[in-house]
Protein backbone atom coordinates (compact mmCIF):
# COMPACT_ATOMS: atom_id res chain seq x y z
CA UNK A 1 0.00 0.00 0.00
CA UNK A 2 2.03 2.94 -1.50
CA UNK A 3 -0.61 5.29 0.28
CA UNK A 4 0.63 4.59 3.60
CA UNK A 5 4.47 4.77 2.98
CA UNK A 6 3.86 8.28 1.41
CA UNK A 7 2.00 9.31 4.56
CA UNK A 8 5.16 8.62 6.40
CA UNK A 9 7.62 10.71 4.49
CA UNK A 10 4.74 13.08 4.69
CA UNK A 11 4.28 13.25 8.29
CA UNK A 12 8.58 13.64 8.81
CA UNK A 13 8.06 17.26 6.51
CA UNK A 14 5.40 18.33 8.51
CA UNK A 15 7.12 17.54 11.72
CA UNK A 16 10.21 18.75 10.99
CA UNK A 17 9.95 21.01 8.26
CA UNK A 18 11.96 19.08 5.72
CA UNK A 19 13.54 15.68 5.34
CA UNK A 20 15.44 15.56 8.29
CA UNK A 21 16.07 13.20 11.37
CA UNK A 22 16.20 16.05 14.05
CA UNK A 23 13.68 17.30 16.92
CA UNK A 24 13.32 21.43 16.75
CA UNK A 25 14.59 23.44 19.71
CA UNK A 26 14.03 25.86 21.44
CA UNK A 27 15.88 28.19 23.76
CA UNK A 28 13.80 28.61 26.28
CA UNK A 29 10.72 27.67 27.25
CA UNK A 30 7.26 28.55 24.98
CA UNK A 31 4.33 30.57 26.12
CA UNK A 32 1.17 28.36 26.74
CA UNK A 33 -0.03 30.04 23.37
CA UNK A 34 2.93 28.97 21.03
CA UNK A 35 3.54 25.45 23.12
CA UNK A 36 -0.50 24.41 22.23
CA UNK A 37 -0.67 25.68 18.65
CA UNK A 38 2.99 25.19 17.42
CA UNK A 39 3.77 21.44 19.44
CA UNK A 40 0.35 20.22 20.84
CA UNK A 41 -2.34 20.84 18.42
CA UNK A 42 0.21 19.16 15.49
CA UNK A 43 1.46 16.64 17.86
CA UNK A 44 4.43 17.61 16.84
CA UNK A 45 7.98 17.04 19.53
CA UNK A 46 10.27 19.85 20.50
CA UNK A 47 13.16 20.23 22.50
CA UNK A 48 13.38 22.92 25.49
CA UNK A 49 16.87 23.96 26.63
CA UNK A 50 16.72 26.48 29.76
CA UNK A 51 13.91 24.66 30.88
CA UNK A 52 14.65 23.61 34.15
CA UNK A 53 17.64 25.72 35.24
CA UNK A 54 15.55 27.00 37.80
CA UNK A 55 15.69 23.47 39.93
CA UNK A 56 18.18 22.99 42.59
CA UNK A 57 17.60 19.52 41.84
CA UNK A 58 20.76 20.13 38.84
CA UNK A 59 22.85 21.00 41.27
CA UNK A 60 21.77 18.97 44.55
CA UNK A 61 21.26 15.66 43.01
CA UNK A 62 24.62 15.55 41.33
CA UNK A 63 25.97 14.42 44.84
CA UNK A 64 24.32 10.52 45.85
CA UNK A 65 24.96 11.55 49.52
CA UNK A 66 22.79 14.34 49.28
CA UNK A 67 19.49 11.89 47.67
CA UNK A 68 20.75 9.42 50.74
CA UNK A 69 20.51 12.13 53.48
CA UNK A 70 17.05 13.60 52.26
CA UNK A 71 15.95 9.80 51.53
CA UNK A 72 16.94 8.31 54.21
CA UNK A 73 15.88 4.61 54.51
CA UNK A 74 12.28 5.13 52.95
CA UNK A 75 11.64 2.20 51.14
CA UNK A 76 11.77 2.65 46.95
CA UNK A 77 10.80 0.14 44.44
CA UNK A 78 13.69 -1.17 42.98
CA UNK A 79 13.25 -2.93 39.23
CA UNK A 80 15.90 -5.73 38.55
CA UNK A 81 16.16 -7.47 34.92
CA UNK A 82 19.27 -9.84 34.15
CA UNK A 83 20.25 -7.03 31.21
CA UNK A 84 18.20 -4.08 32.07
CA UNK A 85 15.63 -4.44 29.46
CA UNK A 86 12.19 -4.15 31.38
CA UNK A 87 8.60 -4.40 30.28
CA UNK A 88 10.90 -5.92 26.51
CA UNK A 89 10.27 -8.91 24.87
CA UNK A 90 12.11 -12.02 25.82
CA UNK A 91 11.89 -15.85 24.78
CA UNK A 92 9.71 -17.65 26.88
CA UNK A 93 12.06 -20.64 28.98
CA UNK A 94 9.22 -23.42 28.01
CA UNK A 95 9.44 -22.28 24.07
CA UNK A 96 12.44 -20.29 23.48
CA UNK A 97 11.82 -19.53 19.63
CA UNK A 98 8.52 -17.75 21.33
CA UNK A 99 8.10 -14.76 22.97
CA UNK A 100 6.37 -12.88 26.35
CA UNK A 101 6.62 -9.19 27.66
CA UNK A 102 8.78 -9.65 30.41
CA UNK A 103 8.07 -7.40 33.45
CA UNK A 104 11.10 -6.69 36.10
CA UNK A 105 11.46 -8.14 39.69
CA UNK A 106 10.59 -5.32 41.94
CA UNK A 107 10.82 -5.30 45.55
CA UNK A 108 11.17 -2.46 48.14
CA UNK A 109 14.73 -1.54 49.09
CA UNK A 110 16.16 1.36 51.86
CA UNK A 111 17.08 4.25 49.46
CA UNK A 112 20.60 3.97 49.70
CA UNK A 113 20.66 0.25 49.29
CA UNK A 114 19.09 0.61 45.87
CA UNK A 115 20.94 4.11 44.55
CA UNK A 116 24.59 1.68 45.23
CA UNK A 117 22.45 -1.41 43.92
CA UNK A 118 21.88 1.30 40.45
CA UNK A 119 25.38 2.54 40.23
CA UNK A 120 27.08 -0.58 40.67
CA UNK A 121 25.03 -2.92 38.00
CA UNK A 122 26.74 -4.25 35.48
CA UNK A 123 30.05 -3.84 37.27
CA UNK A 124 30.09 -7.34 38.61
CA UNK A 125 29.38 -10.13 35.63
CA UNK A 126 25.88 -11.97 36.05
CA UNK A 127 25.08 -9.25 38.21
CA UNK A 128 21.63 -8.11 38.10
CA UNK A 129 21.20 -4.49 36.45
CA UNK A 130 18.85 -2.37 38.93
CA UNK A 131 16.26 0.53 37.56
CA UNK A 132 14.63 2.85 40.26
CA UNK A 133 11.38 3.29 37.44
CA UNK A 134 8.02 2.87 39.42
CA UNK A 135 6.05 4.94 37.60
CA UNK A 136 2.31 5.39 38.99
CA UNK A 137 3.15 8.77 40.34
CA UNK A 138 6.24 7.65 42.21
CA UNK A 139 8.15 11.21 42.52
CA UNK A 140 5.16 12.37 44.42
CA UNK A 141 4.64 9.08 46.44
CA UNK A 142 8.05 7.42 46.97
CA UNK A 143 10.17 10.04 46.74
CA UNK A 144 8.23 13.24 48.28
CA UNK A 145 11.35 14.62 50.11
CA UNK A 146 12.59 15.74 47.06
CA UNK A 147 9.59 17.13 46.07
CA UNK A 148 10.88 21.18 46.79
CA UNK A 149 13.99 20.13 43.86
CA UNK A 150 11.46 20.46 41.22
CA UNK A 151 8.77 21.82 40.19
CA UNK A 152 5.46 20.30 40.96
CA UNK A 153 4.35 20.68 37.65
CA UNK A 154 5.07 22.41 34.31
CA UNK A 155 3.03 26.35 34.18
CA UNK A 156 3.44 26.72 30.23
CA UNK A 157 2.44 23.07 30.08
CA UNK A 158 -0.24 23.30 32.34
CA UNK A 159 -2.00 26.28 31.17
CA UNK A 160 -1.80 24.87 27.66
CA UNK A 161 -3.11 21.84 28.28
CA UNK A 162 -5.67 22.73 30.53
CA UNK A 163 -5.09 20.78 33.69
CA UNK A 164 -2.48 19.86 35.98
CA UNK A 165 -0.39 16.38 35.54
CA UNK A 166 -1.73 13.04 36.16
CA UNK A 167 1.88 11.45 37.27
CA UNK A 168 5.41 12.75 38.20
CA UNK A 169 7.77 9.73 38.04
CA UNK A 170 11.52 9.79 39.10
CA UNK A 171 13.86 7.98 36.84
CA UNK A 172 17.17 6.83 38.19
CA UNK A 173 19.24 4.13 36.24
CA UNK A 174 22.64 3.76 34.30
CA UNK A 175 24.04 3.32 31.42
CA UNK A 176 22.75 -0.40 30.99
CA UNK A 177 19.49 0.61 31.57
CA UNK A 178 16.99 0.67 28.22
CA UNK A 179 13.78 1.25 27.33
CA UNK A 180 11.77 -0.66 24.07
CA UNK A 181 10.12 0.85 21.44
CA UNK A 182 6.06 1.75 23.02
CA UNK A 183 4.07 4.41 23.17
CA UNK A 184 1.57 6.25 25.91
CA UNK A 185 -1.45 8.08 25.99
CA UNK A 186 -0.18 11.06 27.89
CA UNK A 187 1.49 14.52 26.47
CA UNK A 188 4.13 13.62 28.37
CA UNK A 189 7.40 16.56 29.40
CA UNK A 190 10.60 14.61 29.98
CA UNK A 191 13.25 16.36 31.88
CA UNK A 192 16.95 15.05 32.42
CA UNK A 193 18.84 16.25 35.64
CA UNK A 194 21.92 14.33 35.49
CA UNK A 195 23.76 12.06 32.66
CA UNK A 196 21.92 11.89 29.12
CA UNK A 197 19.05 10.31 27.43
CA UNK A 198 19.26 9.14 23.97
CA UNK A 199 15.92 9.16 22.35
CA UNK A 200 14.24 7.37 19.17
CA UNK A 201 10.84 8.48 18.09
CA UNK A 202 8.65 7.69 15.41
CA UNK A 203 4.96 9.43 15.05
CA UNK A 204 2.27 7.32 15.68
CA UNK A 205 1.42 7.11 11.93
CA UNK A 206 4.15 4.81 11.73
CA UNK A 207 2.28 1.98 13.43
CA UNK A 208 2.82 -0.55 10.95
CA UNK A 209 6.47 -0.17 11.03
CA UNK A 210 6.79 -1.69 14.43
CA UNK A 211 5.58 -5.13 14.24
CA UNK A 212 2.93 -4.19 17.34
CA UNK A 213 2.14 -7.97 18.38
CA UNK A 214 0.02 -9.59 21.25
CA UNK A 215 2.22 -11.34 23.87
CA UNK A 216 1.40 -12.71 26.32
CA UNK A 217 2.69 -10.99 29.75
CA UNK A 218 4.81 -12.98 31.95
CA UNK A 219 7.46 -11.51 34.90
CA UNK A 220 10.84 -12.06 36.03
CA UNK A 221 11.52 -13.39 40.11
CA UNK A 222 14.67 -12.89 41.27
CA UNK A 223 16.65 -14.51 44.25
CA UNK A 224 19.22 -12.61 46.30
CA UNK A 225 21.31 -15.74 47.74
CA UNK A 226 21.88 -17.53 43.93
CA UNK A 227 21.65 -14.19 41.97
CA UNK A 228 19.56 -15.82 39.25
CA UNK A 229 16.23 -14.81 37.82
CA UNK A 230 13.58 -17.11 36.60
CA UNK A 231 11.03 -15.96 34.09
CA UNK A 232 7.29 -17.08 34.60
CA UNK A 233 3.79 -16.45 32.30
CA UNK A 234 1.31 -14.81 34.28
CA UNK A 235 -1.88 -17.03 35.03
CA UNK A 236 -4.23 -16.43 34.36
CA UNK A 237 -3.03 -15.86 30.61
CA UNK A 238 -2.74 -11.86 29.72
CA UNK A 239 -1.59 -10.13 27.05
CA UNK A 240 0.25 -7.53 26.25
CA UNK A 241 -0.01 -5.46 22.64
CA UNK A 242 4.09 -4.85 22.13
CA UNK A 243 6.89 -3.67 19.46
CA UNK A 244 9.15 -6.21 18.34
CA UNK A 245 11.37 -4.11 16.88
CA UNK A 246 15.51 -3.84 18.72
CA UNK A 247 16.55 -0.75 16.87
CA UNK A 248 20.21 -1.91 17.85
CA UNK A 249 20.63 -5.45 17.02
CA UNK A 250 23.87 -7.72 18.44
CA UNK A 251 26.86 -7.49 16.37
CA UNK A 252 26.17 -10.51 13.85
CA UNK A 253 22.63 -10.16 13.95
CA UNK A 254 21.78 -6.82 11.68
CA UNK A 255 21.07 -8.81 8.43
CA UNK A 256 18.62 -11.21 9.75
CA UNK A 257 17.24 -8.39 11.77
CA UNK A 258 17.00 -6.52 8.84
CA UNK A 259 15.42 -9.15 6.53
CA UNK A 260 12.98 -10.00 8.89
CA UNK A 261 11.55 -6.31 10.23
CA UNK A 262 12.12 -4.48 6.33
CA UNK A 263 9.39 -1.77 7.62
CA UNK A 264 11.40 -0.56 10.18
CA UNK A 265 15.10 -1.15 8.77
CA UNK A 266 14.16 0.10 5.69
CA UNK A 267 12.02 2.90 5.83
CA UNK A 268 12.27 6.42 6.72
CA UNK A 269 14.90 6.78 9.48
CA UNK A 270 13.26 7.66 13.20
CA UNK A 271 13.76 11.25 14.53
CA UNK A 272 16.43 10.92 17.25
CA UNK A 273 17.52 13.21 19.93
CA UNK A 274 20.18 13.64 23.06
CA UNK A 275 18.39 14.94 26.02
CA UNK A 276 21.15 16.59 28.64
CA UNK A 277 20.83 17.58 32.26
CA UNK A 278 18.69 20.66 32.29
CA UNK A 279 17.00 20.34 29.29
CA UNK A 280 12.78 19.06 28.18
CA UNK A 281 11.58 16.90 25.73
CA UNK A 282 8.29 17.36 24.64
CA UNK A 283 7.10 14.19 23.85
CA UNK A 284 3.38 13.73 22.64
CA UNK A 285 0.86 11.50 23.06
CA UNK A 286 0.77 8.14 21.30
CA UNK A 287 4.22 8.65 19.74
CA UNK A 288 6.37 5.58 19.43
CA UNK A 289 9.72 5.73 21.48
CA UNK A 290 12.83 4.07 22.20
CA UNK A 291 15.60 5.29 25.31
CA UNK A 292 19.15 4.65 25.94
CA UNK A 293 20.76 6.28 28.64
CA UNK A 294 24.71 7.41 29.85
CA UNK A 295 25.67 7.82 33.20
CA UNK A 296 26.42 11.44 34.50
CA UNK A 297 29.38 11.97 37.42
CA UNK A 298 27.62 10.50 39.84
CA UNK A 299 27.25 7.06 37.98
CA UNK A 300 23.78 7.48 37.17
CA UNK A 301 21.40 8.78 34.79
CA UNK A 302 18.67 10.95 36.78
CA UNK A 303 15.01 11.97 35.01
CA UNK A 304 11.94 13.66 35.72
CA UNK A 305 8.65 13.69 33.60
CA UNK A 306 5.26 14.53 33.94
CA UNK A 307 2.81 12.78 32.16
CA UNK A 308 -0.66 14.92 31.74
CA UNK A 309 -3.99 13.91 30.15
CA UNK A 310 -4.20 13.18 26.29
CA UNK A 311 -7.12 14.33 24.66
CA UNK A 312 -9.06 11.16 23.02
CA UNK A 313 -10.03 13.69 20.31
CA UNK A 314 -10.28 12.81 16.52
CA UNK A 315 -6.56 12.56 16.17
CA UNK A 316 -7.41 9.58 18.41
CA UNK A 317 -9.82 8.05 16.36
CA UNK A 318 -7.91 8.41 12.83
CA UNK A 319 -4.92 6.54 14.62
CA UNK A 320 -6.97 3.67 15.49
CA UNK A 321 -8.55 3.64 12.21
CA UNK A 322 -4.95 3.69 10.50
CA UNK A 323 -4.12 0.70 12.95
CA UNK A 324 -6.74 -1.05 12.18
CA UNK A 325 -5.97 -1.42 7.89
CA UNK A 326 -4.73 -4.57 6.76
CA UNK A 327 -1.10 -3.96 5.24
CA UNK A 328 0.85 -5.55 3.21
CA UNK A 329 4.12 -4.94 2.97
CA UNK A 330 5.87 -3.99 -0.59
CA UNK A 331 9.16 -4.76 1.23
CA UNK A 332 8.41 -8.17 1.51
CA UNK A 333 4.45 -9.31 0.82
CA UNK A 334 4.49 -12.07 2.90
CA UNK A 335 6.12 -10.88 5.95
CA UNK A 336 3.29 -10.45 8.12
CA UNK A 337 1.71 -13.29 8.03
CA UNK A 338 5.08 -15.35 8.72
CA UNK A 339 4.94 -13.47 11.34
CA UNK A 340 2.29 -14.40 12.93
CA UNK A 341 2.83 -18.10 12.46
CA UNK A 342 6.14 -17.96 14.22
CA UNK A 343 4.58 -16.09 17.13
CA UNK A 344 2.84 -19.80 18.15
CA UNK A 345 4.72 -22.67 16.04
CA UNK A 346 7.51 -23.26 19.25
CA UNK A 347 4.37 -22.71 21.42
CA UNK A 348 2.47 -25.38 19.67
CA UNK A 349 5.21 -27.92 20.24
CA UNK A 350 5.37 -27.24 23.57
CA UNK A 351 1.51 -27.29 24.43
CA UNK A 352 1.15 -23.47 24.80
CA UNK A 353 -0.59 -23.70 21.30
CA UNK A 354 -4.10 -23.74 23.07
CA UNK A 355 -3.13 -20.82 26.24
CA UNK A 356 -2.03 -18.66 23.40
CA UNK A 357 -4.72 -18.31 21.61
CA UNK A 358 -7.14 -18.49 23.94
CA UNK A 359 -7.95 -15.04 24.04
CA UNK A 360 -7.22 -14.03 20.68
CA UNK A 361 -10.64 -12.56 20.27
CA UNK A 362 -10.63 -10.47 23.51
CA UNK A 363 -6.68 -9.00 22.38
CA UNK A 364 -8.35 -7.89 19.26
CA UNK A 365 -11.13 -6.21 21.02
CA UNK A 366 -8.02 -4.26 23.23
CA UNK A 367 -5.89 -3.68 20.43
Amino acid sequence: MKEIETLWEEVRALTAGSYTTEIQRLDSPPSSLHFVRDFVSQNKPCIISNATIHWPALSLWRNPSYLSSLLGNSLVSLHLTPDGHADALAPIPTAPHSLCFASAHVQQVPFPRALDFVTSSGNDDGKAVAYLQQQNDCFRTEYSELASDCDAHIPWASDALGCLPEAVNLWIGNHLSETSFHKDHYENLYAVVSGEKHFLLLPPTDVHRLYVRPYPAAHYSYSECTGEFTLELEKPLRYVPWCRINPYPKPGNEALERSRFPLYFNGPKPFECTLKAGEMLYLPSMWFHHVRQSSGDSGCTIAVNYWYDMQFDIKYAYFNFLQSLPYQSSYNPTLMESESKDLVSDASARGLKDELRADESAVKEDE
